[in-house]
């Protein structure tokens, strides 16, 4: 099956018809001039959400103190410890 074409006047006399076939699922390619310059396509379906709370518990270790800084004080010259 051949994709529709419209030309841009053809489209503003007849949006809503066009609507109505990408609606149905068919795309539309607009030319000016006879070049093509856009297409209107329909947005897929949304998918349902399938995530399910909780299923990844236990699946992560935590081995130190997430508050805790990963470099000690000393080596953060912004503090304005240096090591002199």
């Amino acid at each position: 099956m051949a994709m529709k074409t419209a030309n841009i006047a053809e489209l503003k006399d007849s949006l809503a018809k066009f609507i109505a076939d990408v609606e149905a699922g068919e795309e539309i390619e607009i030319r000016r001039r006879n070049l093509p310059v856009a297409r209107l396509v329909p947005i897929p379906p949304r998918r349902k959400n399938e995530t399910v709370l909780g299923r990844g518990r236990g699946s992560a270790r935590i081995l130190s103190d997430l508050t805790e800084p990963l470099i000690p004080d000393d080596d953060w010259e912004m503090l304005g410890n240096d090591p002199q």
